[in-house]
């Protein structure tokens, strides 16, 4: 039985000889498998180091991009070229520790659909990291998206049914953990402590993170197209009581109608500006889309 392990991989060429040799180790105890790395267009030497390992080793296969297109981009082009009954999804930091494999391994020959590796512990994070992360699930949840388990990131272990199913969904702005967890399949736990970063820095700046959110929030509820609506009602009373007030007030003196007018038209304006950025959110990925473009384009491939 074959197993796919898919590491997308960016600028790392520090972390990569540490990572190679213990996904290695752990999967040549298991049986028949392919390590997938997905290069999203590097600028280090991280492919050069890569072709050098594929050269030696036929289990290892390669696939480069011709410019950056995205983590989540990468994972995917990894599944759709995997072959195994089985697919774990890991990153190269070593954050996510390989040896934890064999535990999702049995868990799927137990008869689980999906194995999602779920923190205990969060080594080497700061608190903002932590915190808006558990914010982030919470909002989320509240929003009416589909119920992601909390602490939890892409690595996993996927059934090839999963993973075809994923792989047939048409959408350009993808959010795995949620389409996974969208699909209904059997998904089961397994509960690990989290490593530091082995080497380098992560490649996973704040504006990264932030459209991961959003591609979260939007594929999964329509609630945010809502929040207008609500917040317009909210405005229109309370402008409406305030301009009340602000006659019975002027016409005894107290107040003036320049400062009543700027208060009314302030809430009016913020509530149309708030408005227009929600619309913007979901008319963005229609637009994308629309395009019909490739998620990812493929530059090269090794071992296929």
């Amino acid at each position: 039985m074959k197993y796919s392990v898919v590491i997308p991989v960016f600028n790392e060429q520090e972390v990569l000889p540490l990572a190679y040799p213990r996904l290695k180790n752990v999967m040549d105890a298991i049986g028949d498998y392919e390590l997938i790395f997905v290069d999203d267009g590097s600028r280090d030497d991280t492919l050069k180091s890569l072709k050098e390992i594929a050269e030696k080793d036929k289990n290892v296969k390669v696939i480069s991009f011709s410019r950056n297109f995205g983590h989540q981009e990468a994972v995917s082009a990894g599944m759709a070229e995997s072959a195994g009954k089985a697919v774990v999804i890991i990153d190269c930091d070593l954050q996510d520790p390989p040896e934890v494999i064999p535990q999702m391994i049995q868990k799927w020959q137990d008869g689980a659909d999906i194995v999602y590796g779920q923190r205990t512990k969060r080594a080497g994070e700061n608190v903002f990291k932590k915190l808006t992360a558990w914010l982030y699930y919470k909002v989320l949840l509240l929003l009416g998206g589909q119920p992601i388990p909390e602490n939890t990131g892409d690595f996993r272990l996927i059934d090839r049914k999963v993973c075809d199913t994923l792989n047939a969904m048409p959408e350009k702005n993808r959010f795995l953990r949620g389409m996974s967890a969208w699909s209904g399949f059997k998904s089961v736990p397994v509960l690990f402590e989290r490593d530091e970063r082995a080497a380098g820095q992560t490649k996973y700046s704040i504006k990264k993170m932030l459209k991961l959110a959003g591609d979260g929030v939007t594929s999964f509820s329509n609630k945010p197209l809502k929040f207008p609506l609500y917040f317009g009602t909210a405005a229109f009373i309370l402008a409406t009581a305030y301009l009340i007030a602000a006659i019975i007030l002027t016409a005894a003196g107290t107040w003036g109608y320049v400062h009543v007018l700027f208060a009314i038209v302030f809430i009016l304006v913020s509530a149309l500006l708030i408005s227009l950025g929600i619309f913007g959110m979901y008319l963005a990925r229609i637009y994308d889309e629309a395009k019909s473009r490739p998620i990812y384009i493929i530059d090269e491939q090794i071992n296929f």
